[in-house]
């Protein structure tokens, strides 16, 4: 086994391909920590679950964490600042008394190992509060201790991560989010590692197609504007946002870029700065800034369909990822308007204008007079469709609307080209003898299957103790599983699970939130399920 790491293993986890003198010197740190790691004692159980190709790329990710705090690049330090504003402590897990912000401690790089370990691989959770985590972080930090003094900063590095306060171009914008997401070493096997699975799944399903290549970039072009890293749960956007600090001008714009709407359009005309166009599903419509689109010349006939997608930045919609036309095609159209999940793409700009909230409080309420006062039941899989139709009616009974206003509800609905949906009988007892319905009061109706035994509660009858500590670990970890409803476990039955109340499970709780963004990175932050359909005002968006 080669025992050394090459300047190419180094250079992996940087945003520029071609090696600068400074290079050289961490370098050499990374080789100074591998031999740390090879060869102690307590690392040495490192090597249970990192082959030779790991060890080598996480001696460069530690290395890199030094390089960073001698570089003053402020990727590690904005973590620890947003980590501090978000639980009024630098880090979670370890003991805190003595550390240093802005300077090279041993808990970061015990936090920093535990991190690698969790992302490099997803088959077993590696516990934070190991020994041999802890004890190799002391021996690395004292070769970081001994190289701080002629470790020369890397300011090329630094530009990577800089961008003009008076910037407007989206695509520079988007460039250094992409930057942060897939060249940078504090997410390198976490949200790069997952856009190359997602790569080379493409390229095998469609190795022989001749337009592989702009399924590659769509791909690329969704994650960037979606993905949620396991630190914190954020996007890219809000790392940039944090990376240049308040007192940047484009602080606030980062913040502010919309969500990406892709799907199919209706080409509605042009001007000389603007291209019109309306969202199929939706009937919502958008004016596209010719900044951003090259092939404003091929739009020629009105009510041309036009698959793009669109991204909002400083108040103007950019084009972003991938376009194709075609003609009108009129069972497109029906096919997109009956289509929630083509609804759904536009969902935020409504729940920004429409009185969810108020909804989903009324939805609450009447769930829970359904259900003898509680916002969860538990019930033979086999029920459940049963119990949420039962639901459905008794809310809608509550509404109090006249026939005259069902009737008009209806015909807007069909107006808007919306004639429902036909869903088919799901039967949940293929997954699990039994589940759960819950109903999440920032999102709505949500079924749970094959973790009743996290929740011991007289209400529900299929708790055992035997499955307990296995169906709260699913219900903690699965990302599918929401925030709610594990803050619900959380808050009425910790003190009855065994899992909560010794080991380290116990200790979970002092970083719960912490777990839960790392855990469920994409939908820690629920959003409303609540589509709008034969609205009675225009909601458009320009």
């Amino acid at each position: 086994m080669d025992k050394r790491i090459y300047i190419k293993d180094w250079l992996e986890l940087k945003p520029y391909e071609k090696q600068t003198v400074i290079d050289s010197y961490y370098l050499k740190v990374c080789n100074d920590v591998k031999k740390v790691i090879t060869t102690n004692k307590q690392s040495f159980v490192l090597q249970k679950y990192l082959d030779n190709e790991d060890i080598n790329l996480l001696c460069c990710f530690l290395t890199s964490y030094f390089e960073d705090l001698i570089s003053e690049t402020n990727i590690w330090n904005c973590f620890v600042r947003t980590h501090q504003r978000l639980y009024r402590k630098q880090l979670p897990f370890y003991n805190l008394d003595e550390y240093y912000e802005e300077e090279i401690n041993p808990q970061d790089i015990s936090f920093l190992i535990w991190y690698f370990l969790n992302t490099v691989q997803e088959e077993k959770f590696i516990s934070p509060f190991n020994d041999y985590i802890v004890g190799t972080a002391e021996k690395i930090i004292d070769i970081f201790d001994e190289a701080r003094e002629f470790a020369p900063e890397n300011e090329y590095l630094k530009t990577f991560y800089q961008i003009d306060e008076k910037e407007n171009d989206f695509y520079i914008a988007r460039n250094l989010i992409d930057t942060v997401l897939f060249k940078t070493y504090l997410f390198y096997t976490d949200t790069l590692f997952k856009l190359q699975k997602e790569e080379i799944e493409i390229i095998e399903s469609s190795k022989d197609d001749e337009n592989i290549t702009m399924f590659l970039n769509a791909n690329r072009d969704i994650t960037i504007h979606k993905a949620h890293t396991r630190l914190l749960g954020l996007t890219g956007k809000e790392w940039i946002s944090e990376i240049l600090g308040e007192n940047h001008l484009l602080h606030k714009d980062f913040l502010t870029i919309s969500k990406k709407i892709q799907g199919f359009f209706l080409y509605k005309g042009q001007e000389k700065s603007n291209i019109f166009i309306e969202h199929i599903a939706s009937g919502k419509n958008f004016t596209l800034t010719k900044k951003s689109f090259d092939h404003s010349h091929t739009l020629k006939e009105v009510d041309t369909i036009l698959f793009m997608g669109i991204v909002q930045w400083k108040n103007e919609w950019w084009f972003s990822g991938v376009f194709f036309q075609q003609p009108f095609n009129p069972d497109l159209i029906l096919d997109e308007k009956n289509s929630l999940e083509s609804r759904m793409a536009v969902n935020f700009l409504d729940h920004q204008k429409q009185e969810t909230d108020k909804m989903l409080k009324k939805q609450l309420s009447a769930f829970k007079d359904f259900n003898n006062g509680s916002q969860i039941a538990f019930l033979p899989s086999e029920r459940i469709e049963e119990f949420y139709k039962g639901y459905f009616e008794f809310f809608n009974n509550t509404l109090n609307l006249s026939e005259k206003e069902i009737r008009e509800a209806k015909q807007r609905a069909k107006n808007d080209g919306f004639f429902g949906t036909n869903d088919k009988h799901r039967d949940f007892s293929e997954v699990s003898e039994t589940g759960l319905a819950f109903f999440n009061p920032n999102s709505g109706s949500e079924i749970a299957l094959a973790i009743n035994s996290a929740f011991p509660m007289l209400s529900n009858p299929y708790f055992k103790e035997e499955d307990s500590e296995e169906h709260v670990m699913r219900l903690l970890m699965d990302e599918s599983l929401s925030t709610e409803l594990v803050n619900y476990c959380i808050d009425n039955c910790k003190t009855k699970l065994s899992f909560f109340k010794e080991g380290v499970g116990k200790k979970y709780l002092d970083d719960i939130d912490f777990l839960l963004r790392f855990w469920k990175k994409d939908n820690y932050h629920t959003m409303p399920s609540i589509t709008y359909t034969g609205q009675k005002e225009e909601t458009a968006s320009r």
